[in-house]
């Protein structure tokens, strides 16, 4: 590849293959690109070869013509320097003048152009940035206010570029950057299966489908959203089929009410209001940092609007101060604990095991889902679930261990199972001959 430095153009010792020929076309062509990927088919090299050439390039209209900055943005610090550190330097290594800083994770090309290794779980590094341009590998599994709070304003100054990178892992920010990207002025998108690329040998392919199980084979080299882990409770498609329902609105007339009040319990979680009728959750309330005192008064607002039959409170960490002030404010609240002893104590492992059981079996006979919010489907297909040592108590994945793998707390999930926390029977009677049977969790 050849990219304009200095006087004398510089060759960097990359050739595209087709495939990432084609992501630099829609790179050069739109302002934000999402790219979704398999595994093994060189887009961290696509992208990074990417930023060096817009670091090497003359400043497009609007933009500086000196000391420009530009990011490679990945989940964790020392990963994405294992992944892309080394590509950096090869690349930009046959630039006259090149000074690469190994503490910091940053080369400087003429003309004092940067481009620096970021990692997503040290947000405060990238707090007060101007950015010209920034690549985000794996966004799936970086927190979303990384992108809406501290990169996208970074952006603004200088019209910067983003593009992001990965695959597939359920509902989240990433599938929903990939959905929105479709009809979105200065966006593109593009999709690419091992099927369909040079990258790896048909043989390879094949061996790899021997050795992984049938979600993963669809996950990581057949690029499907849709594909989940063999132990996630609420599959993606049930969340997204829930979200396209529409639900009369003469049946929320008798309709059973419900609030669910999930308290955060750290810096980085939030906390959410959830309100239930029937077979409809509208649309969440949800606050970070928010005083108990605040979100109190928030949840009575909420009551006194929505008139529930029964408002739960999740009552672990700071809960209880939630729950103390509405009481003394004259309304009625449950107190809910997550580990307690659940009302089926046969089927589940505990109270918030059941909470979500219920969830999902709601989904899947006609619960509706607010259309536009997909953080609320990515929480709901965020936890996996086993079974106790007899084999038959349900367990669900508790919140640490989410994290612990990449993801963020399920704090919207966790508000709409605290809607079912206790049974709340419909305003009246249902039709004669309307049935409303045991619906099993696995039928």
């Amino acid at each position: 590849m050849i990219a304009a430095g200095g006087r004398e153009p510089v060759v960097i010792p990359y050739t595209p293959r087709p495939e990432q020929r084609r992501m630099h076309d829609m790179m050069d062509m739109s302002r934000f690109c999402v790219f979704v990927a398999h595994r093994r088919m060189g887009k961290t090299v696509a992208v990074v070869n990417h930023l060096v050439k817009a670091a090497l390039s003359p400043p497009r209209e609007g933009r500086p013509a000196h000391d420009r900055r530009y990011a490679y943005i990945g989940p964790l610090l020392n990963q994405t320097k294992d992944i892309a550190w080394a590509y950096l330097k090869r690349y930009t290594a046959p630039v006259p003048g090149v000074k690469a800083n190994e503490t910091e994770l940053w080369v400087q090309l003429p003309g004092g152009h940067r481009i620096r290794i970021y990692g997503a779980d040290r947000p405060d590094a990238l707090r007060g940035l101007y950015l010209d341009g920034v690549v985000l590998d794996e966004v799936a599994q970086m927190k979303p206010e990384v992108w809406g709070e501290i990169v996208r304003p970074a952006l603004a100054d200088r019209r910067g570029f983003a593009v992001f990178i990965g695959t597939p892992k359920g509902p989240n920010l990433f599938h929903e950057l990939y959905r929105r990207a479709e009809n979105r002025r200065n966006w593109s998108r593009g999709l690419w299966r091992a099927s369909e690329t040079t990258a790896l040998p048909p043989s390879e392919l094949e061996d790899v489908r021997r050795e992984l199980s049938e979600n993963q084979y669809r996950q990581e080299f057949l690029c499907d959203f849709q594909a989940v882990a063999d132990d996630v409770l609420i599959p993606l498609a049930m969340a997204d089929e829930a979200a396209r329902r529409v639900v009369p609105e003469r049946e929320l007339l008798w309709a059973e009410k419900a609030i669910g009040v999930d308290v955060a319990r750290f810096g980085e979680d939030s906390s959410a209001i959830c309100r239930r009728q029937g077979r409809v959750c509208h649309p969440l309330q949800v606050f970070r940092g928010i005083p108990t005192d605040a979100l109190a008064e928030r949840v009575a607002f909420a009551v006194r609007e929505f008139a529930p039959d029964a408002v739960n409170v999740d009552g672990g960490g700071p809960g209880p101060g939630v729950i103390d002030l509405l009481r003394r404010w004259g309304y009625a609240v449950n107190d809910i604990q997550f580990g307690s002893r659940p009302l089926e104590p046969g089927r589940w492992h505990n109270k918030r095991a059941e909470m979500w059981g219920l969830v999902r079996e709601w989904l899947r006979t006609g619960g509706a889902l607010p259309a536009e919010d997909a953080e609320l489907r990515a929480d709901l297909c965020a936890p996996r679930f086993g079974f106790g040592a007899d084999g038959h108590l349900l367990k669900l994945e508790s919140k640490d261990r989410i994290k612990e793998r990449g993801g963020r707390s399920p704090d919207r999930g966790d508000a709409l199972a605290l809607t079912f926390a206790v049974p709340v029977a419909p305003r009246r009677p249902e039709p004669a001959g309307a049935s409303r049977g045991h619906i099993g969790l696995w039928d």
